[in-house]
Parts: structure tokens; C-alpha cells; sequence
């Protein structure tokens, strides 16, 4: 399938590891010119060396609206406006709701929620003026199930799902569609610390946890993080013109409910 992608540019946050690299490299596989931006500037090298010429990656902290005026504006200045926005942020803090303070819940507010308020108020303006524009959010399957050990997460999460319909509704004529994916348990740095939390708990190794885990799903394994790159990368195609305000499960039959 022609994705149709070739010429554009991308802004992913987050785009270092993980779930944002993969979805920086898919997108690059398609001709898109990336700007992502992490927090850590180490692997800057690495990454740019990997996704090939015409990319950019520059320091940003997501909860930072000053970080994300800058890393907009640089993109505006060396790339152009973007026609791709994928929001995506390090997960909040874990643990049960009552142990986490008023600081913890300010910070996940900022990580995980109004960095999507933010780059989409800033890239909307530029992506109606050209009549087309793809926006996905990258969030979580606590968004349909919420979690014990990730309160923040799950509030935080289910609330982005809200906001995508807000924003697709707002934006659909203008050529823009804003979506959501939702992935299950990944094989990421974040998926280990929180194994890492449930093993100290349980007495166990973190390899049983992360075991322990994978058994639990319907699928029996954890996902590859290119396995949930490739669905965000067909919602950003044109071919997926008419697909909008979806928060799209991509977790291996783990959410059991309906809603």
C-alpha cells in the first residue's frame, strides 16, 4: 500500500526509544522527514545516524511549554510546518492512587496530558492553512482499563481519549484527522521498571514478572514496539483520510470490555 507520505514532515516526541524510535523509523521508511525531540540528548547521534539524512532530533521536556514553543519553532524554521504530529511522553509514576502526591499528579498532568494540548495548538494553525494534517496521540490501554499500579496513567489517559474526539470533531474539515492509539504491554524500558516494581513485591525475578505478564494476555506475548508503530503509520497515510476521533487498541486482545 502507497501510505503517501513521501516529502513530509513529522514531529514525534518522545522519538529517542521505545515506541516514538519505531514510529520516527517507520515514518522515515516512508519518506517523511522527522523532527523528534526527547529529553536526552545522548542518543541524538545514534537515532539520526539510524533514520538517514534530512532529520532533526532536538532537546525537549514535554511538560515543558517553554521546551515546546522551542522545539516547534526550530522545526518551523529548518523543516517547515509539520503535516504529521505524534504526541508521546514517558509514562507517570506508578503506584497505588493513595501513595501518590499532589506533585506526582501535577507532573503526570503535564507529561501525559497538556503536552497534547499544547503541540496541537501549535501545529493545528499550520496544518489547516495547508487543508491536511495527521494527528496521533500515543497513550495507553489503561485508557480502557484502568490500573492499580498506574492511577495517573489511567486518569490521565482516559481523558486524552476525550480530547481526541474534541479534536478530531474541531478539525476534521479542515482536512485533519486526529487519532489515538492505545498500545498494550510492550517490550520497552518503561514495560521492565514496571516488572521491575511487581517483582520486588511478588520476591521473584524480573524475567518471571515480565513471564508473568506475557501469560496473561490472550496473544501469550508482549508486543514489539514496530508492531504498534506500523498501525500509528497507517493512520497518519492517506489512505486513512476518512479515519478520525479513534482511540485505537493495539494490545493483543488484552481489554476485555466493550466500551
Amino acid at each position: 500500500m502507497d501510505f503517501g507520505l513521501s516529502g513530509r514532515v513529522a514531529m514525534v516526541a518522545a522519538g529517542t526509544k521505545g515506541i516514538g524510535l519505531e514510529v520516527a523509523k517507520t515514518l522515515a521508511d516512508e519518506g517523511v522527514r522527522i523532527s523528534l525531540c526527547a529529553r536526552d540528548q545522548r542518543n541524538f547521534h545514534a537515532v539520526l545516524s539510524l533514520l538517514g539524512p534530512d532529520h532533526q532530533a532536538y532537546p525537549c521536556d514535554v511538560a515543558n511549554p517553554a521546551d515546546l514553543d522551542a522545539w516547534f519553532s526550530l522545526t518551523l524554521r529548518e523543516m517547515g510546518p509539520p503535516d504529521i504530529l505524534i504526541t508521546n511522553s514517558g509514562g507517570p509514576p506508578a503506584g497505588i492512587w493513595p501513595d501518590m502526591t499532589d506533585e506526582q499528579w501535577q507532573l503526570g498532568f503535564e507529561n501525559s496530558f497538556m503536552h497534547a494540548v499544547r503541540l496541537v495548538r501549535l501545529a493545528a494553525p499550520h496544518m489547516r492553512a495547508k487543508g491536511w494534517g495527521r494527528i496521533v496521540h500515543i497513550t495507553s490501554l489503561t485508557a480502557k482499563e484502568p490500573a492499580a499500579l498506574l492511577p495517573i496513567s489511567s486518569a490521565m489517559r482516559s481523558g486524552l481519549s476525550a480530547l481526541t474526539r474534541l479534536q478530531a470533531a474541531e478539525l476534521a474539515a479542515s482536512g485533519i484527522t486526529v487519532n489515538a492509539v492505545l498500545p498494550g504491554h510492550t517490550l520497552t524500558e518503561r514495560q521492565v521498571h514496571l516488572a521491575q516494581i511487581r517483582a520486588e513485591k511478588q520476591g521473584i525475578s524480573v524475567e518471571e514478572a515480565l513471564r508473568e505478564t506475557s501469560e496473561s494476555l490472550p496473544i501469550k506475548r508482549l508486543a514489539d514496539p514496530r508492531e504498534i508503530a506500523a498501525p500509528i503509520a497507517f493512520l497518519c497515510s492517506k489512505p486513512a483520510a476518512y479515519v478520525s476521533g479513534v482511540s485505537l487498541l493495539v494490545d493483543g486482545g488484552a481489554v476485555k470490555g466493550i466500551g
